[in-house]
């Protein structure tokens, strides 16, 4: 799918030599910019979601058990 940008000049050569330094072009620097826009989007969701979880868990490490470092490596304790 092809997308139209306006620029001002001075932008468009600086980001030319910043492709140019990373050798790519302006376009995949672009590409890549948008992609991360996204992913950082999703993962601040993601993110979200998981804290709304862990709220609603009714679940709390303060009130009764509590991981110890020898429960976690004692494998044979539940068996």
């Amino acid at each position: 799918m092809n997308l139209t940008l306006s620029l001002d000049r001075e932008l468009l050569e600086k980001s030319r030599e910043a492709a140019k330094r990373q050798h790519t072009s302006v376009n995949n620097l672009v590409r890549e910019y948008l992609r991360n826009l996204v992913n950082e989007t999703d993962a601040e969701s993601a993110a979200e979601e998981f804290a709304e979880i862990a709220r609603d868990s009714g679940g709390r490490s303060d009130e009764g058990w509590k991981f110890s470092r020898d429960g976690i490596y004692d494998r044979d304790r539940d068996r």
